[in-house]
Formats: C-alpha cells, sequence, structure tokens
C-alpha cells in the first residue's frame, strides 16, 4: 500500500521525470545498430562462421558479390570496373583486364573462365569488400555501385540483399507503428467504456515503448525483426495491463469518495494481478533465450524488457495520468459496446459435451498441418522481399543469363600442391549442380602460367595460409538439392584438406537450418515446462496447468497448422517464435477464467454455476485483450511487403482470435468434464462441494 499512496502522491513528478527519460530514449533508440543479416545470429563455433572470420583475416576480403552488366561494351564495362574499384570499401574486383590488356581477345582465356563471366549479351564481375556482410559501410559501398552502373548493372549477393531489406524496412516501420496505433485505439474505442481513456493508454505505453527502444542501446544492437515487431508486440501484450487497472479503478471509485484514495487501493490490486499476469507472458519471451540461433535470444530479451516496463508504466505512469486528466476522462464515459456474455455463457455450459466432440474432431487435422507447416517453411531471405526489389531482380538475371543461382567459397592449404588442388577440382565438378570450380590454377590454365597472373589476381585468390576457390552452383540457397551438394562437396574437401573450410550463403543456410531444427524442440519445451510451473504455483493444482496449456497448445496447432492447408509458405523464424509468443501472451486468458472458476467453486457453488460465472465475468476482459493483440497486429500483416514481418504479424493476429475462441468455448467445457480430478488435485478445493448446497442456498438469500 505504501507504494501506491506513493505513487499517488508523486504524480506530478512521475510524469515529469518519465517525460524527461524521453529525451535519452530517443537518442539511445537513434544510437542502436539494426542488424539485418540473418546469418550474423549462428553460434560461433561453426564452420562456416569460423571460414568468415579467415576470410576477412586472411585475404581481407568479408562480403562478395557478383555484378552483372548487361549489352555494354568491354570499354564501358572496363570503365565501370576502375569506378567501382575507386569505391570506398571495395576490396578487389575481378573481370577480364584483371588477366590481360583488353586489346588481346577475351578467346584466349581458359574457355571455362570465359564461359563462366560472359554470355552474348551480359558480362560478369566479382566484387570483393573488406568489410563484412551486413556492415553499414558495406550497404553505403553497394549503394554506391548501384549509382554508379545505373539501369544496366545488377548487383546479386547476401549485401545488396541485406541492402535492400534495411531501405525497405525503415520505410515501412513508422507505418506499422502508425498502423498498429491506429488499430489497436480503434479497438479500444469500441470496447472501452471511455472517448478518452485510449488514448491516455496508448501516451502511458508509448512512453514504455520508447524506455524500451532507447534501453537497447546498451544491448549493441537488434535484429530488424525485434525493432520492427517489439514496439507492435508491446503495445499489443501491455494493452491489458492498462484496461485492468481502468477498470479497477472505476470500480473502486464507488467505494471511495476521494479518487485517490481510490487510485491507490486500484494500483495495489492492479499490482498483485498485474505481476501474476506478465509472469507467464515474460516466461514466453525468454524461452526464445534458450535458442542457439541467437536471434530469439535478441527478440526475447527486447520484449521481456518490453513486458516488464509496461507493467512499470501501469502502476506509476498511467495512474499519474488518468489523475491528471480524471475529470474529463469521467465526462467522456459511456457504455461498454460489449453486450451481455450471461446467454452465450448458459449456452456453452448446456452444449459442452458437443463442442468437446468438435474439439477432439479438430485436433487430429490441426497437429498434422502444424507438423506439415514446419517441415515447409523457407530459410532463403530473398523469399521475403517483393519481387520488384533490385536484390530479386539481380537474382533473377544471374540465374537466366548464367545459370547460377548460389556460389559457395572454399579454403584450402596454400601450400598444398598445384596437382592435388586441381585433382579436388576435378572431382568436385562431378558434383551434381555444381557448374564450375575456380581457382588460381583454373584461372591461369594451360596457356597461362601462374607465376605470370597479375598481383591483383594471385593476392585475391592466395594468402600466405590459405587459397581461395569460388565454386558457381545452379541450386537455389536453403533448397534441398543444395543442401546435399554442400555435403557432398564437405566431404571431397575433408578428404584432400581435413582443415579445409566451405562458407558461404548456402552452407550458412544449410548451418541455419540444422539449428533452429533443434532450437523450435529446446523452445517449445522451455515455454511449456516454464509456463506449466507458473500455472502450477499460481492456481496450487496439478491438474489445471495440463488443462490450459491443452487449451492454448491446440490453439497454436490449428493457428500454425492453417498455412499448410492454405498453401502458404512461412519464413522459418515463425513458427518457432510464434508457438512461443501465442502460448506465452493468451494463456492469461485461460487463467483469468480458471481463477473465478476455482473461487466460484470454493464458494460454493455447482459445477455448472461456477462455470457460468466464470465464463460470463471473463468474456469481456478476454475479448478485449484478445481483439486488442489481434488489432495491432493484423493491419501491420496485411500492410508488410517483407513477408517475414507480414507472416509473423499475421499468424499473431490469428493466434489472438483462436486462443480467444478456445479459452470462450473449449475451456469451460473440459473445466466440466475435469471438474472432480481439478477438485481433487488443487490444494483448497478438496472438501468444499460437500457443502456446496447449503452455500448455494446461503448465496440465492442474500
Amino acid at each position: 500500500m505504501r507504494f501506491s499512496k506513493a505513487v499517488v502522491k508523486c504524480r506530478v513528478p512521475i510524469l515529469i521525470l518519465t517525460l524527461l527519460l524521453m529525451i535519452p530514449a530517443v537518442l539511445g533508440m537513434a544510437g542502436t545498430r539494426i542488424n539485418y543479416d540473418m546469418l550474423d545470429y549462428l553460434p560461433e563455433d561453426m564452420d562456416t562462421v569460423a571460414g568468415q572470420n579467415e576470410l576477412l583475416e586472411e585475404f581481407n576480403k568479408g562480403a562478395f558479390s557478383l555484378l552483372i552488366l548487361e549489352d555494354l561494351p568491354e570499354k564501358d564495362a572496363a570503365a565501370l570496373k576502375a569506378k567501382v574499384e575507386q569505391v570506398d570499401h571495395v576490396e578487389t574486383v575481378l573481370w577480364y583486364d584483371s588477366l590481360m590488356d583488353l586489346s588481346v581477345p577475351m578467346e584466349l582465356l581458359p574457355e571455362k573462365l570465359y564461359q563462366a563471366f560472359n554470355t552474348e549479351n551480359a558480362t560478369m564481375m566479382a566484387v570483393f569488400f573488406d568489410t563484412s556482410t551486413s556492415s553499414d559501410l558495406t550497404m553505403d559501398a553497394i549503394r554506391e555501385i548501384r549509382a554508379l552502373a545505373g539501369e544496366q548493372c545488377f548487383v546479386s549477393g547476401m549485401s545488396a540483399l541485406v541492402t535492400d531489406l534495411k531501405d525497405l524496412c525503415e520505410r515501412e516501420e513508422p507505418i506499422y507503428v502508425g498502423i498498429a496505433v491506429a488499430l489497436a485505439c480503434g479497438a479500444m474505442l469500441l470496447l472501452l467504456d471511455s472517448w478518452l481513456v485510449p488514448f491516455v493508454f496508448l501516451a502511458s505505453i508509448g512512453m514504455m515503448i520508447l524506455l524500451n527502444l532507447g534501453t537497447n542501446y546498451f544491448l549493441g544492437e537488434i535484429s530488424y525483426i525485434t525493432k520492427a515487431l517489439s514496439a507492435v508486440l508491446q503495445l499489443a501484450v501491455t494493452m491489458d495491463y492498462s484496461i485492468f487497472l481502468w477498470n479497477s479503478y472505476n470500480e473502486q471509485r464507488g467505494l471511495h469518495a476521494d479518487n485517490k484514495e481510490a487510485m491507490a487501493q486500484a494500483i495495489r490490486e492492479t499490482l498483485a494481478s498485474v505481476v501474476g499476469s506478465s509472469i507467464t507472458t515474460v516466461a514466453g519471451f525468454i524461452a526464445l533465450c534458450f535458442m542457439s540461433f541467437t536471434m530469439g535470444r535478441d527478440l526475447g530479451l527486447v520484449m521481456a524488457k518490453g513486458v516488464l516496463l509496461g507493467v512499470l508504466g501501469c502502476v506509476t505512469v498511467l495512474p499519474a495520468l488518468i489523475l491528471v486528466f480524471d475529470k474529463p476522462l469521467q465526462r467522456t464515459r459511456h457504455r461498454s459496446l460489449i453486450p451481455s456474455t450471461g446467454g452465450l455463457s448458459r449456452g456453452v455450459v448446456k452444449i459442452f459435451p458437443v463442442i468437446l466432440v468438435l474439439f477432439v474432431l479438430v485436433i487430429p487435422p490441426a497437429f498434422l498441418g502444424y507438423e506439415k507447416t514446419n517441415g515447409e517453411v523457407y530459410y532463403d531471405m530473398g523469399q521475403c522481399l517483393p519481387e520488384d526489389m533490385a536484390y530479386v531482380i539481380a537474382n533473377e538475371k544471374l540465374s537466366d543469363e548464367f545459370g547460377i543461382a548460389s556460389t559457395h567459397m572454399i579454403l584450402v592449404d596454400a601450400k598444398l600442391p598445384a596437382k592435388t588442388v586441381n585433382a579436388m577440382i576435378r572431382e568436385m565438378e562431378q558434383v551434381e549442380g555444381v557448374q564450375y570450380v575456380l581457382g588460381l590454377e583454373s584461372v591461369a590454365g594451360p596457356r597461362i602460367p601462374a607465376e605470370f597472373l597479375p598481383e591483383e589476381v594471385t593476392g585475391a585468390l592466395r594468402s600466405g595460409k590459405w587459397e581461395l576457390l569460388l565454386i558457381n552452383s545452379e541450386y537455389k540457397v536453403a533448397s534441398d538439392s543444395v543442401n546435399v551438394q554442400v555435403d557432398r562437396l564437405n566431404t571431397i574437401l575433408k578428404r584432400y584438406d581435413p582443415a579445409g573450410l566451405l562458407i558461404g550463403e548456402a552452407p550458412c543456410m544449410k548451418d541455419m537450418i540444422e539449428t533452429t531444427d533443434h532450437d523450435f524442440q529446446v523452445v517449445n519445451a522451455v515455454s511449456i515446462l516454464a509456463i506449466f510451473v507458473i500455472i502450477a504455483l499460481v492456481e496450487k493444482s496439478l491438474t489445471l496447468p495440463f488443462i490450459l496449456i491443452a487449451v492454448i497448445e491446440a490453439a497454436i496447432f490449428v493457428n500454425l497448422g492453417l498455412p499448410h492447408y492454405l498453401g502458404q509458405s512461412l519464413p522459418f523464424i515463425a513458427p518457432i517464435c510464434i508457438s512461443t509468443i501465442q502460448l506465452g501472451a493468451t494463456v492469461d486468458y485461460a487463467i483469468l477464467m480458471t481463477t473465478r472458476y476455482k473461487a466460484e467453486r470454493v464458494g460454493g457453488k455447482d459445477k455448472r454455476e461456477a462455470v457460468h460465472t466464470a465464463l460470463a465475468t471473463s468474456i469481456p476482459s478476454i475479448i478485449v485483450s484478445g481483439m486488442g493483440l489481434f488489432a495491432a497486429t493484423f493491419g501491420v500483416a496485411l500492410y508488410s511487403e517483407i513477408d517475414i514481418i507480414g507472416s509473423m504479424c499475421m499468424l499473431m493476429a490469428r493466434g489472438a482470435v483462436i486462443s480467444m475462441v478456445s479459452v470462450i468455448f473449449v475451456l469451460p467445457a473440459l473445466l466440466l468434464l475435469c471438474d472432480g480430478l481439478i477438485r481433487a488435485t488443487t490444494l483448497g478445493m478438496g472438501g468444499h462441494h460437500k457443502h456446496h448446497t447449503q452455500s448455494n442456498q446461503e448465496v440465492l438469500v442474500k
């Protein structure tokens, strides 16, 4: 009570302090680096990651791109190459004139090399950067190359993807937040009992979102998915806490003459309820931190921090705002537009056996779809971009003109004899889908002795420790065929050089597939176990955690099963995150109803009356909460051109509705079915059923 009275007393200083904190929060948000490269989140001990580090350390090469030049005369191509070489952080550009003067016919090149870099109307250059794939400096260099080259040049490679992704995200993110705020505000205007209170809620939640985004500065950097989703998710998830405080405050105003006293009591009640409610949500986000693919930790930490800040704002900033604007808030109150729920509640109780049968019938196809969806996810981040993006067009050109869908790189011991390297190259070129392998041996060929090659070429392909080979493949990144190809190439490489490293986008993606498959199982297990323990402690029951988690997990199966039946492919990160977020964010609906059911049952009501009362009183809160989460995410899902953002928001929006429907219809049916078992395994419920007839009569008399 001391805390709540202090909040009421210091309401103006709290608001002033919060507003002052917005200044460093905005600066911190602006100073937080955003990472757009998913491959950066792979564990550091993987060969592919170690290989990338070796490439940067030994060759001073990080990012790699292929430039496709269409209908450009050789002299113009040479002039463009010279300009590209002057771009900051371009380390090497390899093209025909790297080997010999343009006055010498290209036909003098080894045939394989000539065909690798030329078609009838296009030529190709390999560009190496001295900065990493997702470095801001690399992205600046990509933009400069595009500006120099004009419409006849297409830039492929992961750095081009990351650049386009960043530009698109920065254009869309302010609009995401605007849409989420507008639709959440609309939902609150319809479902709450005041025309002004939604704006007060948004002011309070908005300040906590800014604090959360500002404190990300101390994490060093966050992923673009975290940045895009955190504000929307924090708004959606913490809106419930504000609604709870508002309802509690209005209830207390009827009991206390002084509104400050009413608010102190409301803060006390809210703190007890909201802390319990937020624990499951935080547990869901913390479970993401157990992913070895560390983007989960990134999103999990930021969102857990956001929920905790949401709770803090709800019991400090929001009460201060409500007290400051109390008069206009009370003047603008109106009747809630949610109709009476007594009839729906009685109907659900009456037909509960039918609901149970439908529930049992839905589970098998939902689970089958869920399993299939998990096997049909895509890992190629290029798929999440619109088809008119520069990177997507460049990749299509690369595939159409040169038959190249992915490029691998190999680092082999520089001391290996040329004869051994040639034998390895010949064997690798027999692997299905490999177009050719380029190294010093193949560049030199029989007509050009290796010792006569320019320093530009030898320096690009050999260091004191390693020789660099490029492998062009006709298989797409993250496809089953390229993964088989990578395995076969690795087998050959290790036979010739056990310390050799196979790197590039496709090998990294293969590692990502294996890592996230394992992560999905771990995160699911951790989130279910953590939330099981929390529910068991909150409800003091052994059976209720099973029932509540079963209801929400069934809703997750339906949500994640639908993409399979709708013929949709999801980005790989979506099922991992959504299964955890949906469980953590919506199990509260079930806890709310179950807590009331227990209270009614302990109070002496029979099981039907207890479930009816619990359902009737809980439906308005569940609808407001579920529709708030739906509203905040659905608009973003429809608007976003980045499939990974759109897919995750659509799953969250749909998951909120499915969980809401499951709790309103399925949970009451399961409570009625398992009532005897629940009483026998729940602390404090065992003996009360014996006296329920007498207690019911007492309640009726009252």
